[in-house]
């Protein structure tokens, strides 16, 4: 019987051993990313093209509306420049992207045509 119970402590033992074993550590968050300000970026360019297609948007509107976008990515690129996009910076990405959507919304449904 000593040898089955040296047997069990040992497979018990066994089993403990990768209980305990750390887990890999997930891959460090880049300070840098804007995921949230990529996302709607894709999404306001859709909306304004899918308005340009419609012809909820004017040409002119639309090349308004593509400046706003460009200035928005260039605002982005210059936070990430030092490799860390800080809250006040996200706030003020943030706020633009609002700004710009609003600006979307307006110009597709102020009743002007192609």
């Amino acid at each position: 019987m000593t040898t089955l119970k040296a047997a069990v402590v040992a497979v018990a033992l066994a089993f403990a051993g990768t209980a305990f074993a750390q887990a890999p550590t997930p891959p460090a968050k880049d300070p840098a990313a804007t995921p949230g300000i990529d996302k709607r970026q894709e999404n306001q360019q859709k909306r304004i093209d899918a308005g340009v297609k419609s012809g909820q948007l004017t040409e002119r509107e639309a090349g308004r509306l593509e400046k706003r976008e460009t200035k928005l990515q260039k605002d982005k690129e210059k936070a990430q420049a030092d490799g860390v996009v800080t809250k006040q910076e996200r706030k003020h990405l943030q706020n633009e992207a609002n700004r710009d959507s609003k600006a979307i919304a307006r110009q597709k449904h102020d009743g002007q045509h192609k």
